[in-house]
């Protein structure tokens, strides 16, 4: 009875420690190329970061894909120039796209998080806009913060996470082929999922 009663226990604390367990959420990116793990600062950024896990959770990203890149060849000479890449919905699913609320912009300047190497950010037109469509940063990209240059209202874009594990894929998915900022062919997301 008590060899029992030990192996019961024992069996607890190794799938308790086996476990991943973490202060913020973390989620994963599963692409063609491989896989990109993140973590979202949901203290910092509630609402963008409860909007992303929802879309997750309802399987919005399954066979979405990375379609876009921002390198410093692909833009205008006169342009603030920016490095990232781009996914979600916006090639697959257009129409449902169209159909997602827009998500109260959080900027960096209340957030405190800023667009460095590997963060993950959401893509917007007007503030109030981004749903979705996001992007990763590639080097560190202050025009994207609250105040910078490369969005006319200067208010900048909602980061909301940071690339923990697999940033040599996102640079892998960032040196392939593109044309007119548009990877050829588009880069799998086969699905994105929480850890």
């Amino acid at each position: 009875m008590k060899k029992t009663v030990f192996i019961f226990f024992a069996i607890i604390l190794v799938q308790s420690c086996a476990s991943h367990k973490y202060e913020n959420p973390h989620i994963e990116i599963v692409t063609k190329v491989g896989d990109i793990e993140i973590e979202l600062y949901q203290k910092q950024a509630p609402k963008t970061v409860a909007a992303f896990l929802s879309y997750i959770d309802s399987g919005l990203y399954n066979s979405s894909s990375f379609y876009r890149v921002l390198n410093n060849d692909n833009q205008a000479s006169d342009a603030s120039k920016s490095e990232l890449i781009q996914g979600g919905i916006w090639q697959i699913n257009p129409d449902k796209l169209a159909t997602l609320k827009g998500i109260p912009h959080e900027s960096t300047a209340r957030t405190g998080i800023r667009h460095l190497n590997g963060t993950i950010s959401l893509a917007r037109e007007a503030p109030g806009t981004a749903s979705s469509e996001f992007f990763i940063c590639v080097g560190n990209q202050p025009g994207y913060d609250s105040g910078g240059v490369n969005n006319p209202d200067k208010l900048g874009y909602a980061a909301f996470g940071r690339v923990v594990k697999g940033m040599d894929v996102v640079l892998q998915i960032y040196n392939m082929n593109e044309r007119n900022q548009s990877f050829t062919p588009p880069v799998p997301i086969y699905e994105i999922k929480r850890l």
